[in-house]
């Protein structure tokens, strides 16, 4: 039986609360270094093991939604979350804020899993993914324009997200208490398309990696090499905010009807050029460019790889391994930054990632190629006949934080 369609917006509930911890990391990383004791690079250290505990979350629970429970286990992750990130919030004290914002870290990856396990089961997966999407970068983009006027401290993003998941409390009520059925409980089956699942696994923290590479040095290069004030990076981030609303929604309208080839790869292609551009830019209107027009590609590029994961197994074991892979990759794409701007120049820096990227591309792109040719037709179809094969409504997964 399908999912219903009644979990579409608890689904999109703990995707949001989820996904915001990564969205917010930059604003999180750089109050830790100013409200705390700690280097910029100690500071980074903390993100890092936030986002590695919520990449161990989606590996432990790669195959054990649908036994444990949606509805149990959303709660656990939400309890975490609010638990860690809120003591993370309140403390002073580093080692507190370093156990509370690891602790939140597995209850996002946790909220996540079953969030995503839950969207690669409905009718229309990739409309379901773009509404989280959406609903994760308005917020975000609201938290980033009031973070600011709320004073200095360390607190404040770290206490939005515990806020975030306590409000997804309440939409747990429609997830199913128990999902697990007598078929679901036979013994483990293979994974399918080994091969595939396998390159994708390898190439996502790669892709991570390079995005997030950027986006954790992006406010250094608006600052110090294109000259521009707080005020004005921060208007900018704003602004590319709501150039990736506009690409979720292009994303949402596209739908399956370009397969997943295409956006994956030319939008990789054209993720490049705005990473080298920004990484080159010397004044507001070239680095203006590259930071809103990568921000509009990423969601759209973003959302057709979660559907391309999920498409690799009915069960969705390699959608939650290969968004937690892509986890990795997240949380090392700060310090990759950092380092590579701090030995080489952002300009370099920007160059080293575009080729990363264009060199995984091509792996990439004969995956969802093959993908498209293999799953695509199916997924018309159930669309639009309502007919969806028999499996249980959490049986799917697709996880990819930013």
């Amino acid at each position: 039986m399908s999912a219903p369609r009644t979990t579409a917006w608890p689904l999109v509930a703990l995707f949001t609360a989820g996904y915001l911890a990564p969205y917010l990391m930059p604003t999180t990383v750089g109050r830790l270094d100013s409200g705390l004791p700690l280097t910029a690079s100690e500071a980074g250290a903390v993100g890092s093991a936030l986002l590695l505990s919520s990449a161990s979350a989606g590996f432990l629970l790669a195959s054990r939604v649908d036994r444990v429970g949606a509805r149990r286990l959303a709660r656990i992750g939400l309890a975490l979350a609010a638990a860690g990130y809120g003591c993370a919030a309140l403390s002073s004290t580093v080692a507190l804020v370093v156990v509370g914002a690891m602790l939140g870290g597995f209850g996002s990856g946790t909220a996540t899993s079953v969030a995503a396990t839950g969207i690669a089961a409905q009718r229309d997966p990739h409309r379901t993914t773009t509404l989280g999407l959406l609903c994760v970068s308005a917020l975000a983009g609201a938290v980033y324009l009031t973070v600011p006027h709320l004073g200095q401290g360390h607190g404040q993003p770290l206490a939005a997200i515990a806020l975030t998941a306590l409000a997804a409390w309440p939409l747990t009520t429609r997830l199913p208490l128990h999902t697990a059925t007598p078929e679901t409980r036979r013994p483990k089956s293979p994974l399918p398309h080994l091969r595939a699942g396998l390159i994708l696994a390898a190439t996502l923290p790669c892709w991570s990696l390079a995005q997030n590479a950027l986006w954790g040095v992006s406010g250094r290069i608006g600052l110090t090499q294109a000259h521009l004030t707080e005020a004005t990076v921060g208007a900018v981030f704003a602004i590319a905010l709501g150039a990736g609303l506009l690409g979720v929604i292009g994303a949402g309208a596209l739908g399956p009807r370009l397969g997943y080839a295409l956006p994956i790869g030319a939008g990789t292609a054209l993720i490049t050029a705005c990473i080298v551009l920004s990484a080159s830019a010397t004044d507001l209107t070239t680095f203006a460019t590259g930071e809103i027009a990568w921000n509009l590609l990423y969601p759209i590029v973003l959302s057709y790889v979660i559907g391309l994961a999920a498409s690799l197994d009915p069960k969705g074991r390699w959608a939650v391994l290969v968004g937690s892979a892509s986890s990795l990759g997240t949380a090392a794409g700060p310090l990759a930054g950092s380092l590579l701007s701090a030995q080489a120049g952002f300009p370099t820096m920007g160059a080293v990632l575009a080729a990363i990227l264009l060199l995984i591309a091509v792996p990439m792109t004969a995956v969802a190629r093959r993908a498209t040719t293999r799953t695509m037709p199916v997924v018309e179809i159930t669309v639009e006949t309502s007919t969806v094969p028999t499996r249980t409504a959490y049986e799917t997964a697709a996880v990819a934080p930013r």
